[in-house]
């Protein structure tokens, strides 16, 4: 690999209340604003928003296809906007620079509006 490859994108589903619903579950993060419509409206948000921590699950999923897990040195993301159910989620990662035993790497989950919602950084050993 070289500094600027770019990597597969991974393409998800549209985003789903149910899939909200059972996210909180599994993640026992129940805060309503992710599954209640009525309270996210109440707080402003026009209704329900995904939880961050599953979009950035997503970019992790895409680190999972394009690398071995066992080769993952670092992983670092910053949310930058709400999803909301309905919009669909695509992982675009590359590789923007390079040390001796590693690759430094970029992940954006972006939606179909290229509207960034997770930015990751993620180092991966040679």
């Amino acid at each position: 690999m070289e500094v600027g490859y770019m990597f597969e994108s991974l393409q998800k589903e549209e985003i789903t209340h149910t899939q909200l619903v059972r996210y909180a579950g599994a993640s026992g993060d129940f805060n309503q604003i992710h599954t209640v419509v009525p309270y996210g409206e109440a707080a402003g948000l026009g209704g329900v928003i995904a939880h961050g921590m599953l979009i950035m699950g997503f970019v992790g999923q895409a680190i999972g296809q394009w690398f071995e897990a066992k080769d993952l040195r670092k992983f670092t993301a910053r949310f930058k906007a709400m999803t909301r159910p309905g919009e669909k989620i695509t992982v675009h990662g590359r590789v923007v620079d390079e040390k001796d035993d590693c690759w430094i790497c970029e992940a954006e989950a972006i939606n179909e509006d290229e509207e960034v919602k997770v930015k990751a950084f993620f180092e991966i050993k040679k």
